[in-house]
């Protein structure tokens, strides 16, 4: 019978052995026509029974809203999964594994820093959304502000969606690839991958995205404990991998004078991209906008958050722990394959393998879905407000099909340019803080005005773009790209505040559904009363900011 081995089998000065079987890859294949077939005929099922319920109570069903937003009918569980499958890429089992051999658990930051996010997301920002009835963000900004507001940021998070998180995404994907095929072209690969992403988006909408999501997140998620465990069971004694590593490298805060993760950028950077990405980046919060309740998207949020902390445990240690177990390899990218072809039994290891492509097509699929439902529900509608929900969804089909030829043209070109991939990762850091700072106040202060709102988005956008030309491609000033972040944070709070005193603001009566009252908190405080503690958001939030804390304090 085949076991985990306790011991690895690669010899010091040894070369990792990349080869995948047969069984291998019988197991891959086999997964991966399952994950494209199993969301689609689910997905139908759901549809068809959703349909029926509507019919029964004399209602139409509305194609457009089942394709965009899988009918607002999704469950917590597949809310919460379908968000952490969105936010996995390949990157995830290499990026993290490498990131921890090469400069430690400190990596972690932008995982722990999420569960803190996601609590202000349920507590303030959520309940706003889902109020707003709103296919997307851009759309809930006309419902605070006006159409310009909208306009602008459609075209940033469509811009931002193709090419920076898409490109990111396949290009990772790609890496992966070729890690094991070394003679694959990068095109073919970022092809394959993309098309595999885009069956059941474009014929099954968000409904099979999240399907497959739920899916792709539960065997990514098992082929990580599988890894973890087997590589903790390998190495000599967690003793010996604290001494190989270091205190450094076993620390989560650093030194403000660390050029990769200063703590301070923790505050400034991390966390103001974070609140981006999990907050109004379209593409992540589609998921929750799909719940069946507020309730379910609270509770999918939280279990997003939970499994995220587990991330220190499946993806991070074991990179830490490899090195004691392969001190000299070449890249850090060689990691997590390493650990999989060392440690992982024949069949076992395909499945590794086909959980790493269900990381990247997760991503992708996701990226995808909320492309074309910017370009139907931001551009389409707006431009054209007669198209009926069925010309609608034909319409947001082939925009899935267009964004998927834009990826797969555009993330090879950006391979000729390392340098510029590099810089994508810090690009975030100068473009979203003016997003960040007009959706929190935008929906905590009903002073805020339309013409501030739009003003700072495009002033301080442009600005960024500027400054991450100076800064990050020239090299003329010499600013580490997190506290830029915060810089531009500041600065975007003084133009919002600074034209919102001389303009006027909406009639406080046509916004109140998407902005904070204090009569709000008190409705829910008296909904809340009675609901047993397991079931009660407040407690369960509480609860996952305290094992942050604990995590954080443990391994400080």
């Amino acid at each position: 019978m085949s076991t985990l081995h306790t011991a690895p089998v690669l010899a010091a000065d040894s070369t990792p052995d990349f080869t995948v079987g047969p069984i291998d890859i019988t197991v891959i294949v086999a997964y991966l026509v399952l994950s494209r077939v199993l969301p689609l005929v689910l997905n139908s099922r759901m549809q068809k029974k959703a349909g029926k319920a509507q019919a029964a109570e004399g209602k139409e069903g509305d194609a457009a809203e089942n394709y965009f937003l899988g009918g607002r009918n999704f469950i917590w569980p597949f809310v919460g999964l379908s968000l952490v499958a969105t936010n996995m890429s390949g990157a995830t089992f290499v990026g993290l594994a490498g990131g921890a051999y090469d400069q430690g658990i400190s990596i972690y930051a932008y995982e722990w820093i999420s569960t803190v996010v996601l609590a202000v997301f349920i507590f303030v920002i959520l309940p706003f959304y889902l109020k707003s009835s709103a296919f997307t963000l851009p759309e809930f900004l006309e419902k605070r502000f006006d159409r310009r507001s909208r306009m602008a940021f459609a075209g940033f998070n469509l811009f931002a969606n193709m090419f920076i998180d898409m490109a990111a995404a396949l290009f990772a994907g790609a890496v992966v690839v070729q890690t094991l095929y070394p003679d694959v072209p990068l095109w073919v690969a970022v092809a394959v991958l993309a098309t595999l992403a885009a069956v059941y988006t474009v014929f099954g909408g968000l409904g099979a995205v999240m399907i497959s999501d739920s899916i792709q997140a539960t065997i990514t998620l098992i082929g990580g404990a599988l890894v973890a465990f087997a590589t903790f069971r390998a190495v000599e004694s967690w003793d010996a991998v604290t001494q190989t590593a270091g205190d450094e490298k076993m620390s989560l805060i650093l030194p403000a004078s660390n050029p990769d993760l200063p703590w301070p950028g923790l505050i400034t950077g991390a966390l103001v991209v974070g609140m981006y990405y999990w907050t109004t980046n379209q593409l992540v919060v589609q998921r929750t906008m799909g719940a069946k309740s507020i309730e379910h998207g609270r509770w999918g949020a939280l279990l997003a958050g939970f499994i995220k902390l587990l991330f220190l445990f499946l993806f991070i240690f074991p990179g830490v722990m490899a090195l004691s177990l392969y001190p000299d390899l070449e890249s850090p990218d060689q990691v997590f394959p390493t650990l999989v072809f060392d440690l992982m039994p024949v069949g076992v290891r395909g499945l590794i393998l086909a959980a790493v492509i269900a990381a990247i097509t997760s991503t992708v699929d996701s990226i995808l879905n909320s492309a074309s439902t910017i370009v139907t529900m931001d551009f389409v509608k707006t431009l054209r407000p007669k198209t009926s929900n069925s010309s609608l969804v034909v319409i947001g089909r082939w925009a899935t099909v267009g964004a998927l030829i834009v990826a797969i043209v555009w993330t090879p070109f950006i391979a000729n340019f390392d340098t510029l991939y590099n810089y994508l990762q810090s690009v975030l850091s100068y473009l979203v803080p003016p997003v960040v700072v007009v959706f929190l106040a935008g929906i905590l202060v009903k002073r805020i005005t339309p013409v501030a709102a739009l003003t700072t988005l495009v002033v301080m956008q442009t600005l960024g773009l500027i400054g991450f030309l100076t800064i990050e491609v020239g090299g003329m000033v010499d600013l580490q790209f997190l506290y830029a972040s915060g810089v531009s944070v500041v600065l975007s709070l003084l133009v919002l505040v600074g034209v919102t005193m001389v303009t006027t603001p909406r009639d406080y009566d046509e916004i109140e559904d998407v902005t904070w009252s204090r009569s709000f908190w008190g409705e829910e405080s008296a909904a809340l009363e009675g609901v047993p503690l397991w079931k009660n958001y407040r407690v369960l939030t509480a609860v996952m900011l305290a094992v942050t804390a604990l995590i954080v304090w443990t391994w400080r």
